[in-house]
């Protein structure tokens, strides 16, 4: 189960339990590389399985994770607010 924009509890979206890393990088329409940075830094939990080590991430690890973004941007944006002097994307970094 995870949580909607305004803190609500929604269901789970369904699919499969685990996920590669590559379809987390298409959930979240970023790189393979960016994901497996995300995990090895411990910022999205995911599990190692096989013989090989293939990661997999928990639907609702990702799920806490997207929820967790949410919270973080949204107190960037209240401790940074918006205006028209602000033309350039580079400042949000």
């Amino acid at each position: 189960m995870g949580f909607d924009q305004a803190g609500g509890r929604v269901e789970a979206m369904s699919g499969p339990r685990f996920l590669t890393l590559a379809d987390v990088a298409e959930v979240l329409n970023t790189s393979t590389a960016q994901v497996y940075a995300l995990v090895r830094r411990g910022e999205l939990p995911a599990i190692k399985i096989g013989g090989r080590g293939q990661w997999r991430v928990e639907s609702e690890q990702l799920e806490s994770y997207i929820q967790r973004q949410y919270v973080a941007t949204r107190e960037f944006v209240d401790q940074h607010p918006f205006s028209e002097a602000d033309d350039t994307v580079d400042d949000l970094r």
